[in-house]
């Protein structure tokens, strides 16, 4: 497929990293439409607080679709309080059965601090190795510079900054204008 066939899926890089008893959500701020930059300061990382638990989430994808989402997983985690997982696996099965939902182009990356997925419309909900995860345009970048740096003493901010100043350096559709949000485990 070449890149206009889904211009949505080339706007963005989301990275998150768990380390430390921390998780940390970093997206940059680029929003792009096909060879041009349209906006350079959009949020694309955002703190959600159903019922009082604070869940973060970054996108990457259409925007609208993205927001679609973000209202559904809202949803899903005030019927399920607390549970992150489940709200998640709810939503992936609504995102890959429902024929609204499968036209939908983004991908999630949430966590309540202690859990850490990735959401796609194919139906998965991944919890990533290595506590490093990353989607967008620029992810794979992302990733592999956050992986090298988990052996260092870098915190988890530290690592996702570092990882997203890489992935700006080299993907056109990310830029270094970063939302970064830190989130502990709840109890």
């Amino acid at each position: 497929m070449d890149q206009n066939s889904f211009p949505g899926w080339h706007g963005t890089t989301i990275i998150g990293v768990r380390k430390g008893g921390r998780v940390v959500v970093a997206g940059d701020g680029q929003v792009s439409l096909g060879q041009t930059v349209i906006k350079g300061t959009a949020r694309k990382v955002r703190r959600l607080s159903p019922g009082g638990f604070d869940v973060v989430a970054g996108f990457a994808g259409s925007t609208a679709d993205a927001f679609t989402l973000l209202e559904r997983l809202e949803a899903k985690l005030e019927a399920t309080p607390g549970q992150l997982q489940r709200a998640s696996v709810d939503l992936a099965k609504d995102w890959r059965t429902d024929k609204y939902l499968q036209k939908l182009e983004a991908m999630l990356i949430v966590t309540d601090g202690s859990e850490l997925f990735v959401i796609t419309g194919a139906g998965d909900v991944l919890e990533p190795e290595h506590d490093v995860a990353a989607i967008g345009s620029g992810g794979n970048y992302a990733l592999a510079a956050a992986r090298g740096m988990m052996e260092t003493d870098r915190s988890a901010e530290e690592v996702a900054r570092a990882a997203m100043a890489i992935a700006a350096d080299i993907c056109v559709y990310t830029n270094g204008k970063l939302t970064v949000e830190e989130i502990e485990a709840q109890a």
